[in-house]
């Protein structure tokens, strides 16, 4: 497959061109390796223009439409925040009511706040923590049996720990009422490749974000957003160019060129190849380590339920050369990729088998997180840009959640701008380390 940005930048690099031109360092290393600002360009003659794009941008995201199976796939250089806010103001244009399954992250709930949009909460049964959880397509129905508007679902799906929804039988359901089902999936960039297609457009959604850095060789912040809806496709760069910056990285948009030739060349070989050895290491651990069912490529560690405090094994994983990619007291979270070796799986292994030898033991629990019904009494725009103060935890029992500031990783909100701070929600704080919330004054 071709890829025409980074020829692009290949050719300009090699001309010798002078650069009467943005960015400032001129291609010049200060202190990093050359080579990193050598590709670093502006909107010069020939670079095209990626919310205007009719040239090798464009190229590019025609050849990533056509890997995907979409109607229409463009570009983000500002990750799938980016997405996420043009997915939602697509369904504001429409005038859709939104009604999202509680687990986001809290790039939702800002672009809601942005767009002056309220969400009808959709709560899952959570499974062990504020990260992960289920819904039943008879909750979804019903939401939808009610709503006398245009409706849209908004589903996180792969979430935070791997586990992934019924994308197909929601869909199913939303096209009945007419409603429009929108995914975030952030953590998913690699399910069109996987065995029968686990992508969200295959399986029916309407629209779909992807962090193509998150699971695929591209620079972080690169994200896909794709449709399966032809009248959406002159929609999804007016939306982005909303909020995205009028000087995306170039760096970034070749990484996703480049992550199309791998794509077309390799990633179905490496996923082929990797597969066995995934399951190989949750055979090895059977009866000593509980995993989370969904995504292979996110072995997640139940950690608490194995007999484990999930912070101590992250850390004992550092210490072993092990870097982790998200941990509480009840979960540890190791995320792979196709872009992984056969050795990084069995080293992984290794590194897991040496640590179950040395870290303490605890008895096994299975406590599951307990969400009081919501009470909002602002609206989130509101909430967000009141007059707010940060004050500890234990003192915002009755308190109006104002902007959220939960930490990313995961960034999963636990109370909503608008909502009262109950006990019950300051108990699942505490739960997760957090010490302090925004409260409207």
């Amino acid at each position: 497959m071709d890829t025409p940005v980074y020829d692009f930048l290949k050719d300009y690099c090699a001309s010798g061109k002078l650069r009467c031109h943005m960015p400032g360092h001129k291609g010049k290393g200060y202190g990093l390796p050359p080579e990193l600002y050598d590709m670093d360009i502006t909107e010069i003659v020939g670079a095209d223009s990626l919310f205007e794009a009719d040239g090798i941008i464009a190229a590019g995201e025609r050849n990533t439409s056509e890997i995907y199976g979409t109607a229409a796939t463009v570009w983000s250089a500002g990750g799938s925040t980016l997405c996420i806010q043009a997915m939602l103001a697509v369904m504001k244009q429409e005038g859709r009511h939104v009604i999202a399954v509680r687990n986001v992250h809290r790039a939702f709930l800002n672009a809601a706040a942005l767009l002056g949009m309220e969400v009808d909460w959709l709560m899952p049964d959570y499974s062990g923590g504020i990260l992960s959880g289920s819904i039943s397509l008879k909750d979804v129905e019903e939401k939808l049996k009610k709503c006398t508007q245009p409706s849209c679902i908004y589903v996180t799906s792969p979430d935070y720990t791997g586990k992934t929804a019924d994308i197909r039988g929601i869909a199913g359901i939303c096209h009945r009422y007419d409603a429009r089902l929108i995914v975030d999936n952030a953590h998913g960039a690699h399910l069109r490749f996987m065995p029968g297609n686990l992508h969200p457009i295959h399986l029916g959604a309407d629209m779909c974000c992807d962090s193509a850095h998150k699971m695929l060789p591209a620079f972080t912040g690169a994200a896909y957003l794709h449709t399966s809806r032809s009248e959406y496709a002159g929609m999804l760069k007016q939306a982005m160019g909303l909020f995205g910056s009028t000087s995306p990285s170039y760096l970034i948009m070749a990484s996703l060129d480049v992550c199309n030739k791998y794509i077309s060349e390799r990633i179905n070989e490496d996923i082929a190849k990797l597969l066995p050895y995934l399951e190989g290491l949750r055979r090895r651990f059977s009866g000593r380590l509980l995993f989370s069912d969904g995504d292979p490529f996110h072995i997640t560690i139940k950690a608490s339920e194995s007999g484990y405090d999930g912070g101590e094994l992250a850390e004992a994983l550092r210490k072993n050369g092990c870097e982790y990619e998200y941990a509480d007291s009840e979960l540890c979270v190791l995320l792979m990729s196709p872009s992984c070796s056969v050795d990084d799986v069995l080293r992984l292994e290794e590194i897991l088998e040496h640590v179950l030898k040395g870290t303490r033991r605890i008895p096994p629990v299975q406590d599951r997180v307990c969400f009081p019904e919501p009470e909002r009494v602002m609206s989130i725009r509101d909430a967000v840009f009141a007059p707010c103060e940060e004050i500890p935890v234990e003192e915002a029992e009755g308190r109006i959640c104002g902007a959220v500031n939960v930490p990313c990783p995961p960034a999963v909100p636990i109370a909503a701008s608008g909502e009262i701070i109950s006990r019950e929600c300051i108990n699942i704080f505490k739960r997760y380390g957090i010490g302090s919330v925004n409260v409207v004054k």
